[in-house]
């Protein structure tokens, strides 16, 4: 997929997201497994260290797991994260970005979502991706590449 078809999504706050954005702006969406888990505690925490620099470079940014609205609320207000959280429990989101797929822990297979994100600029365009992520450094090797946009 090379761009993103209108959608809304819930978020925390109670707000309808809109993608792309509607007012001109970049969208950071990662994707991530689950909430209040170390690697996407983390992996928050570090886009809402760097969160300043993204909006100086125009950008929006959203996470997004299969969690709850009420889960999401509660861990975006522990890790105090300046920023909303999508809920996706259907899982369209993670079909459409291609993030839901075969996992492997432990010897045990299973469906799960594969930590991504992606950079859509503000006509819905898929300007950079990554899959597979590893959390450190994660955070500013995006902005990085947001800032050479």
């Amino acid at each position: 997929m090379n761009k993103v078809q209108s959608i809304t999504c819930s978020a925390t706050s109670n707000l309808d997201v809109r993608i792309p954005d509607p007012q001109g702006r970049h969208i950071v969406l990662y994707f991530y497994p689950k909430d209040a888990t170390p690697g996407c505690t983390t992996e928050g925490q570090n886009f809402r260290d760097n969160h300043p620099a993204f909006v100086d470079a125009n950008a929006v940014i959203y996470g997004v797991s299969k969690d709850t609205l009420a889960k999401h609320e509660k861990f975006k207000a522990k890790q105090e994260f300046p920023f909303e959280l999508i809920s996706d429990e259907q899982g369209e989101l993670c079909e459409l970005f291609g993030v839901w797929q075969l996992k492997k822990f432990m010897g045990r297979e299973y469906m799960g979502i594969v930590r991504s994100t992606f950079i859509i600029d503000p006509e819905g365009k898929i300007v950079k991706s990554w899959d597979k992520v590893k959390v450190k450094g994660h955070a500013n090797e995006v902005l990085e590449a947001l800032v050479s946009l």
